[in-house]
């Protein structure tokens, strides 16, 4: 019984480390930096305000930062 106990710990401790890397994946965008919240709530728009009201910061900001996100330019076809 011993040694299935040996044997077995670190295979368990392998899982649940691997778990736990799961969920600090899934946390850390959630991180906020306060220069990030300063800026969003210096010139943030109703509907992204509105956003953040309904969703936290994890919407509000995405919706932010693609608004704020430089868009390339398309380049015309003359003719």
């Amino acid at each position: 019984m011993t040694a299935f106990l040996v044997l077995l710990f670190p295979v368990l401790l392998m899982v649940f480390a691997l778990l736990m890397s799961k969920v600090e994946e899934r946390l850390k965008p959630a991180a906020v930096t306060e220069d990030e919240v300063e800026e969003f709530l210096e010139q943030a728009r109703p509907d992204e305000v509105n956003t953040f009201i309904r969703e936290g910061w994890t919407g509000a900001l995405a919706r932010f930062r693609l608004r704020r996100k430089p868009r390339p330019r398309r380049i015309r076809k003359g003719g």
